[in-house]
């Protein structure tokens, strides 16, 4: 890895940026996807793979148009607070069922840019989409076969931000249509950038994540996160395009954001890590299992709760989409 001068660093500057490596899959083989990259827990963007596929808006209305999704009304203020003040992470956002028909009016007229309402982390399993070939191949090409979610989509305005986070799992992130800027630390940064503690669970239950970071990336605090300069010499930083496919190992943080004034859509899925040994020493994973753990007494309380409303169903899919 190249080094900047101890001059920058001392300054703080927070433009050490490592590249990711960018294939094509006319050069990989399950065989070497595995080699190269998920034995030894390493991000890859692959190109080739998604054949041109454009989800845009008005696809989207065609095939979806007619089924209701959970959208999120995150709004831009938390963004502004100290992330030590937060009692939630987004989940605890107001949410509402509605038609995407609905929500694809509020991006249009930018209602969804103004109040930063997306769509996130939606299954597409009952859908028309899920029959997308590229999609479903994609497990077959590079050999993961392993799957711990369903294909999910991701829908959401220009300028949306997914917060500094790891998952416990294998993810892979699969651009759409627009672009989205993704930055990456390896898990050996975990102490760096400042988790919340595991044990936060069990005020808050899933509303707030230990594997969630307590910084701003783009307004960094030295003074109350001195080692956040450290960190920043294993900074990754790569734009995502249409058509791109990108591989996060289990633990590896990720900041997401989408780019320009439009939608922008992509779908994730989530794998079980292989070969186990990346995830048996890891701390990063184990701290993630213990926050799981100090959540289940707020959670059974929130569900126990939720079975004796009137809007039982959308209580305990509002629950379970937590998870």
């Amino acid at each position: 890895m190249e080094t900047n001068s101890r001059k920058d660093f001392e300054l703080g500057l927070d433009n050490i940026v490592n590249p990711i490596q960018r294939v094509d899959i006319s050069t990989l083989t399950p065989e070497t996807f595995f080699e190269q990259f998920q034995k030894i827990g390493s991000p890859v963007i692959i190109t080739g793979l998604l054949k041109e596929l454009d989800w845009n808006l008005d696809y989207l209305s065609e095939k979806i148009g007619n089924q209701k999704f959970l959208i999120r009304f995150y709004g831009h203020e938390r963004y502004k607070q100290d992330k030590r003040q937060w009692t939630n992470i987004g989940s605890g956002s107001e949410t509402q069922y509605i038609l995407f028909t609905e929500y694809a009016d509020m991006l249009r007229n930018h209602q969804a840019h103004e109040n930063n309402v997306c769509l996130v982390k939606c299954s597409i399993q009952n859908t028309t989409l899920a029959n997308t070939d590229c999609l479903t191949n994609i497990g077959e090409q590079l050999g993961l076969n392993k799957p711990a979610s369903d294909l999910n989509i991701r829908v959401g305005p220009g300028g949306q931000v997914t917060c500094l986070h790891y998952d416990m799992v294998d993810g892979t992130l699969m651009q759409l249509h627009g672009s989205k800027k993704v930055v990456l630390f390896p898990p050996s940064q975990t102490t760096n950038l400042y988790p919340f503690p595991f044990y936060i669970h069990l005020r808050y239950g899933l509303k707030l994540r230990s594997w969630f970071s307590q910084v701003y990336l783009e307004r960094p605090d030295f003074k109350a996160f001195p080692k956040l300069k450290q960190a920043l010499q294993y900074k990754c930083e790569l734009i995502l395009n249409q058509g791109e496919f990108l591989y996060i190992p289990a633990g590896w943080w990720h900041e997401v954001t989408t780019l320009g004034d439009e939608m922008v859509c992509s779908v994730n899925r989530f794998w079980n890590v292989s070969p186990i040994s990346r995830i048996v020493f890891s701390w990063s994973i184990l701290r993630t299992y213990l926050g799981y753990l100090c959540a289940l007494p707020h959670t059974l309380l929130s569900l126990t709760s939720a079975l004796f409303s009137r809007e039982r169903k959308q209580k305990i899919a509002k629950i379970l989409q937590m998870f």
